[in-house]
């Protein structure tokens, strides 16, 4: 499953799932939570129910439910785990804790609705929550489901009453700074596929694009998107250019070559052992 752009896309509007059908994303993720208002969100879990279907695609299909604490979450998972549903994504987690009660859950419905057990995948919004903040290591101890965490800076900022999440030049502030370090350590660390926040002026697309190349060059292997604008940018900038995959294709030939070589000298430069899982990473992203 490539990771590279994931579209979030309005659980309750049939005319902005068929635009993104066409985007090129990697996944589409149908919001139920903050896209949908209260008094539309039984509405748009009958409609997202629905549109899933088993029927052959170029894109995974992930559902964002409601958090554990809005009463909501079983509902929408009873509606939307089908044949169809690549994944689902938590919002509001506060650590491990919240992905294995999920995990229980999914469980549960894959077996009643007929899916091999484990289909349904878990992306975690792994830092909306003061108290998530501090259980990031706990996603090292996660269920085989979760595949990725990504960060999100609104929720957080409501919730340690901030004034705001950037400064004057639009730079994320040191708190926000720290989430995003701490996401991609976390993720990393649980060896699942860290994510990037929303870039949220979808008509900036040369900002998009060096707020990506940031992104990529500090760890992260996707991001979310919130319009089907910055899906091409996003893809683009997170798939591995040509030089850099014939680079990587002589670093891991080398050492494949050289089994028992902990450094070598390729073209000129000294290649160790990080270089080779750098490449090797690269490669996994074609």
């Amino acid at each position: 499953m490539k990771l590279r752009s994931l579209l979030f896309v309005p659980g309750d509007s049939e005319k902005k799932f068929a635009k993104a059908c066409g985007s090129n994303a990697d996944i589409l993720i149908l919001d139920l939570e903050d896209a949908v208002a209260p008094s539309q969100k039984p509405a748009a879990r009958d409609f997202t129910s629905s549109i899933i279907s088993p029927e052959k695609r170029d894109w995974a299909f992930f559902v964002r439910i409601n958090p554990l604490d809005t009463g909501m979450t079983q509902d929408d998972l009873s509606a939307v785990v089908k044949p169809g549903l690549d994944g689902v994504v938590l919002p509001k987690a506060n650590g491990v804790h919240d992905v294995n009660r999920i995990a229980g859950d999914l469980d549960k419905l894959e077996s009643d609705a007929g899916m091999a057990l484990g289909t349904v995948k878990i992306l975690v919004v792994a830092t909306e929550t003061p108290a998530a903040m501090h259980n990031l290591g706990s996603y090292q101890h996660a269920p085989s489901r979760l595949i990725g965490l990504t960060w999100g800076a609104e929720d957080l900022a409501a919730a340690i009453g901030a004034r705001a999440n950037k400064d004057e030049r639009g730079e994320w502030t040191f708190p926000y700074q720290v989430a995003r370090a701490q996401c991609l350590f976390a993720a990393s660390a649980a060896n699942v596929a860290p994510i990037d926040t929303l870039y949220s002026d979808f008509r900036d697309t040369d900002g998009l694009r060096r707020d990506c190349a940031q992104a990529r060059r500090d760890g992260f292997v996707g991001r979310i998107a919130i319009h089907p604008a910055q899906v091409e940018p996003i893809n683009e900038s997170f798939t591995p250019s040509r030089d850099e995959i014939e680079e990587a294709q002589k670093i891991v030939a080398a050492f494949e070559a050289n089994p028992d070589a902990g450094t070598l000298g390729i073209g000129g430069k000294m290649y160790d052992i990080p270089h080779l899982k750098a490449a090797r990473r690269t490669l996994s992203a074609i």
